[in-house]
């Protein structure tokens, strides 16, 4: 992994590029294109949007020459192009999945119902699937994790978003044999748990995005499905419903979450959470101890502990995910996959009292925000996750603030989603 330029360029030498197929071609996915027309050893031949249009944008935001950018709509053409040199735009996701020559998916969507279908085509196709949607992951992840590795293949977090940046700060500490005290991530919006698109709407077309999008990051949703990703893939767990969210500083991260007996906010020692008041950036607490390493990290200006600060200031999003498809192609390896079992759920809870009969509108909208417990609570709640709510009727009022249940429902949308959670469910538990 450390001599992954190196192995690029000898890709590039012999003519043997990772080929990339991108799904998505939002701000994510265009991102995702223009960074791999500046690497050696990585091509990305198609880009499927909704419409042919939006991938069309793509290729120009990366420059690529529009008289190369062809649009097909059937397996065989996209082949023809490709190997006649072309740059593939299409509208039909199943082409990138059916063709040879790909073999990464790239999920760039943000749909987790959408997401598992890609996932699953991906899979049966044998071709490695970087994971970008993680309101898909903390739904499905674990038994999508199991299914690919049946097929030989890699299911992967996608380098760059927050959960892998995380995952890179605990690899080291867990190597090295260190005990975690936490980990987690500096809150990049202000936290307002009643957010709702129509609030958001002036600061979000400033910011050239969608109101629903920043919506799930303002009301915290997004923030509980990333740790909660995280929780998954390192047993890890959330201390108290919601985390606790606390306020600190760069400087302060390790003394604020850690045990209350040290003068933090913890119960416990191996959670998850998130810091308000450090952005951009993710960390990791940990601890030791072994007497001379204790010295040794005073010495290498750690402090004096007992709990000591791993801290990566920057997470470059989409910008960084062509590693993660490169590290699945040339060593076989994830940059974050769930573990077996759940440990944690993200689930459902009301923003606004809900009636008997309303229909739940989708993350980052009006009817609810997403919030994070043990997967061991959810079950024995029966706690909805946040990756069904869509679409599903309730039987009766809910309060706001009360998370959503399974039995509040008298209808949930029977999607591939839902089979799949419950195949989870059945395996996984």
């Amino acid at each position: 992994m450390n001599a992954l330029n190196e192995r690029l360029l000898e890709r590039e030498a012999r003519g043997a590029p990772v080929i990339l197929g991108l799904i998505g071609a939002g701000q994510m996915g265009q991102e995702i294109l223009c960074q791999t027309q500046l690497m050696k050893g990585v091509r990305i031949p198609i880009v499927v949007d909704v419409t042919f249009e939006r991938a069309e944008l793509a290729y120009r935001l990366a420059e690529v020459d529009p008289a190369r950018v062809v649009r097909v709509s059937t397996p065989e053409a996209a082949a023809q192009a490709i190997a006649a040199g072309r740059r593939v735009a299409a509208t039909d996701w199943r082409l990138t999945t059916a063709l040879p020559e790909v073999q990464v998916v790239v999920d760039a969507t943000g749909s987790p119902e959408l997401g598992v279908a890609i996932a699953l085509d991906a899979i049966h196709a044998r071709k490695h699937i970087v994971m970008m949607n993680v309101e898909c992951d903390v739904t499905v992840g674990p038994v999508l994790r199991r299914l690919a590795g049946d097929a030989g293949v890699v299911y992967s977090l996608a380098a760059g978003d927050e959960p892998a940046a995380i995952l890179e700060l605990y690899r080291f500490a867990t190597a090295l044999g260190f005990e975690v005290v936490a980990a987690g991530k500096g809150k990049n919006n202000p936290l307002d748990i009643t957010a709702t698109p129509d609030v958001l709407a002036a600061k979000a077309k400033a910011r050239d995005m969608s109101a629903r999008m920043l919506c799930e990051f303002v009301d915290g949703s997004k923030t509980a499905v990333e740790m909660c990703s995280v929780s998954n893939c390192t047993g890890l767990v959330p201390d108290v419903r919601g985390m606790h969210g606390a306020r600190a500083t760069r400087d302060t991260l390790h003394h604020v979450f850690c045990p209350k007996t040290q003068g933090g906010v913890l119960n416990q020692k191996g959670v998850v959470d998130f810091a308000i008041g450090v952005h951009p950036g993710v960390f990791v607490v940990f601890t030791t101890d072994q007497p001379r390493l204790k010295r040794g990290l005073i010495q290498r200006d750690m402090g004096h502990g007992p709990n000591y600060l791993l801290f990566r200031p920057y997470h470059l999003c989409s910008i960084e995910v062509p590693l993660t498809a490169v590290q699945a192609v040339l060593y076989g390896e994830s940059s974050g996959h769930p573990l077996p079992h759940p440990v944690s759920e993200c689930i459902a809870v009301a923003k606004k009292y809900l009636k008997a009969g309303d229909t739940l509108d989708a993350i980052g909208e009006y009817s609810y925000r997403g919030s994070i417990d043990t997967a061991a609570a959810a079950r024995r709640d029966h706690l909805l996750p946040l990756g069904l709510a869509k679409g599903c009727v309730l039987a009766r009022d809910v309060p706001a603030g009360q998370a959503l249940r399974y039995d509040d429902l008298q209808h949930i949308p029977e999607t591939l989603l839902l089979q799949l959670r419950r195949l989870q469910d059945r395996l996984c538990t």
